[in-house]
C-alpha cells in the first residue's frame, strides 16, 4: 500500500478507534458515554469549512484553523483539570489535536 493510504488509515483509526480504547481504559463504567463524547469532539473540524480549500492534505491543521490554534489547545488542556464530562471533552479534543499533528509531522507522502 502506498504512503497516503497508510496515512489515511492511521488518521481515521486515531480519530475513531483509539478513543474507544481510551474510554475503555479510563472510563470503564461509562465507556460508551465517554466514547460518544470523544467522538462528538470531532465537531472541532467545523473550522475547516472556513478555509479555502476546505481540505488540503499538505496543510498542517494545527496553527492554521482557529479551533486548532495553540491558544485553543491550551484551553483544551485546561479542561483536563475539571471533573466529569468536561474532562472527557478535553481528552477528546487533545486526542484530536495529536491525530492532526501526527498527520503533518510523521508522514512524508
Amino acid at each position: 500500500m502506498d504512503c497516503f493510504l497508510w496515512k489515511t488509515i492511521t488518521h481515521y483509526f486515531l480519530h475513531l478507534v483509539f478513543p474507544a480504547f481510551v474510554a475503555l481504559i479510563f472510563f470503564r463504567k461509562e465507556w460508551k458515554k465517554a466514547y460518544l463524547i470523544m467522538l462528538g469532539t470531532m465537531l472541532v473540524d467545523l473550522d475547516h469549512l472556513l478555509a479555502n480549500p476546505i481540505f488540503d492534505p499538505n496543510r498542517n491543521s494545527i496553527g492554521f484553523h482557529f479551533l486548532h490554534s495553540y491558544y485553543a489547545i491550551a484551553v483544551y488542556f485546561l479542561l483536563l483539570f475539571f471533573k466529569g464530562n468536561i474532562r472527557i471533552v478535553g481528552i477528546g479534543l487533545l486526542l484530536h489535536m495529536l491525530t492532526d499533528i501526527q498527520d503533518y509531522q510523521l508522514w512524508n507522502c
